[in-house]
């Protein structure tokens, strides 16, 4: 398979894959790098540094100063290559075989906010077209295009229905910024304002039926025959 190259301006490839390529292209297995010498081949990419240790859960040994008392503290050693994470099968094949560690796994839930990402149901919660089902929530790795065009794997939060209809099938994020793209000006503000709030602007029914839903069961029959009066 003929690599592609790790400077190439055309390659739709994230800063891990690039990563990965410019150690085996320009340092080679063996040989030691620096910081400065990440910071130089990938400027403007903040975490460069940490998308390249991403490689190390797909095999690839890359030592520090902590593993390899001969290093600096600035320095690190480009032992081995492992899964050619530039080979899209192969990245994937990897990744089914590897599931988040327990953080990840808070760490995602949290900020999708113990709710399906697709379905936006909560874990034990009904389904409204089956009320013998409910929620079972895990963070799981799904394919997803880039608005740059390339392809990530990257853990989500989804229920146990929704993730078995899946079949495969990627997230598009650059379909979505095509989609926002298209919205009015107005309307594009707004939806920057949910985003850095990470949450969508609620209205006083969004407020009520939340706050209802964190009673307990009791509490909320006490609501429910309140509303009927109310509503006779």
């Amino acid at each position: 398979m003929l690599l592609p190259r790790w400077d190439d301006p055309t390659i739709k490839a994230g800063t891990m894959i690039r990563g990965a390529l410019w150690l085996v292209q320009a340092i080679g297995e063996g040989n030691t790098f620096t910081k400065e010498q990440v910071r130089l081949a990938f400027p403007g990419i903040a975490q460069a540094d940490r998308r390249m240790r991403d490689l190390r859960k797909y095999g690839w040994v890359i030592l520090t100063s902590t593993e390899d008392a001969a290093l600096t503290a600035d320095e690190q050693r480009f032992v081995q290559a492992g899964v050619p994470v530039w080979d899209s099968p192969a990245r994937r094949a990897a990744d089914s075989e590897a599931g988040p560690t327990a953080k990840e796994v808070l760490s995602v839930m949290a900020h999708d906010g113990y709710l399906c990402t697709r379905c936006g149901i909560s874990a034990a919660e009904p389904y409204l077209d089956d009320s013998n089902q409910t929620g079972v929530l895990s963070v799981t790795r799904r394919r997803t295009v880039m608005p740059d065009g390339h392809e990530d794997v990257l853990l989500v939060t989804e229920c146990k229905r929704c993730r078995a209809g899946s079949n495969g099938v990627p997230a598009r994020a650059d379909e979505v910024l095509a989609e926002i793209k298209d919205l009015s000006v107005d309307d594009q503000r707004r939806l920057r304002r949910w985003a850095r709030r990470g949450r969508r602007g609620s209205t006083a029914l969004d407020r009520a039926w939340s706050a209802y839903r964190r009673l307990p069961e009791e509490a909320q029959q006490a609501i429910q025959s309140d509303l009927d009066r109310l509503l006779s």
